[in-house]
């Protein structure tokens, strides 16, 4: 009996070890499923809690690198300051959770492990999907969202994914664990070999009619060996057009763009156009 209480208390502990946030994280997480109650956000297409609830964290901190506070990888949740990333995925699966009808602190955990990790399954550094075209990828499969980007005119984007195993010193864990490199470039050459498409900055303009307030927005790098340098959520404005609703740069905090969305990516030097994602309405299982 001693021996299954010990397996059991291991197991638990083990568990609670693998969760990283604090009480005001799950005090934030319930104030927006509070909001979203109040609002029947649940009642609304996905695209249109996913604006709303983007909306409820302006004025929330930029702050980098959140999730690379561990030795080994750990459900990190941060719901009190926000890199470009982890503002979509904290959007995303407060949203998901809205509109599936299960509002505990919990499911949002289990929904944003879903969303960051490749399958759904945490299992080291290496299961992050840290290449955005791979999350998008990775999450069609799961039915989450889907890349209208070659529907609404996209022409074809090819990839040379080289960054991340090329520069692990810009990686807290693949400097602390150099094996981890070769399994990264093994990502990096098997995303390279699928099919992507993008709209070309010149052509935002001319498609942006096509664009839903909601949908995820990647821009496309120039950068060599990279896919996409940031991401935000696509605002439709009074003026109507598209802005972009975002975590921006160090420094700031969650905003929209004063400029329309293809006047900001033109200002942008090594951002040569975007990957437009259509969130799906989720399925209570």
């Amino acid at each position: 009996m001693n021996k299954l209480i010990s397996i059991f208390l291991f197991a638990f502990f083990f568990s609670v070890s693998a969760q990283i946030f604090t009480e005001k994280d799950i005090e934030i997480c319930n104030s927006k499923f509070s909001f979203a109650a109040k609002s029947n956000l649940s009642s609304i297409p996905i695209n249109e809690v996913i604006t709303e609830i983007g909306k409820s964290f302006i004025g929330t901190e930029y702050e980098a690198h959140t999730l690379e506070i561990t030795e080994f990888e750990r459900l990190v949740i941060n719901l009190r300051a926000f890199d470009c990333n982890t503002f979509i995925e904290n959007v995303l699966a407060i949203s998901r959770c809205i509109k599936k009808n299960k509002t505990t602190f919990k499911h949002f955990q289990d929904e944003l492990k879903l969303i960051r990790y490749r399958n759904g399954q945490l299992s080291g550094y290496p299961s992050r999907l840290h290449y955005f075209s791979d999350w998008i990828y990775d999450n069609e499969k799961k039915g989450i969202v889907n890349d209208v980007t070659e529907k609404i005119g996209g022409d074809s984007l090819k990839l040379n994914l080289s960054f991340m195993s090329g520069h692990p010193q810009y990686y807290k864990h693949l400097k602390d664990n150099p094996a981890f490199i070769e399994l990264i470039k093994k990502q990096e050459e098997e995303i390279s070999g699928r099919d992507y498409y993008y709209i070309p900055q010149e052509n935002i303009k001319n498609i942006e009619s096509k664009i839903q307030s909601g949908d995820i927005l990647a821009f496309t790098s120039t950068i060599n060996g990279l896919d996409v340098n940031h991401v935000g959520i696509a605002v439709r404005m009074e003026d109507n057009r598209i802005h972009i609703l975002h975590a921006p740069v160090p420094g700031s905090k969650v905003q929209i763009t004063k400029l329309p969305l293809d006047e900001y990516v033109k200002r942008l030097e090594k951002d040569s156009g975007i990957i437009v994602v259509r969130n799906l309405e989720p399925v209570n299982y």
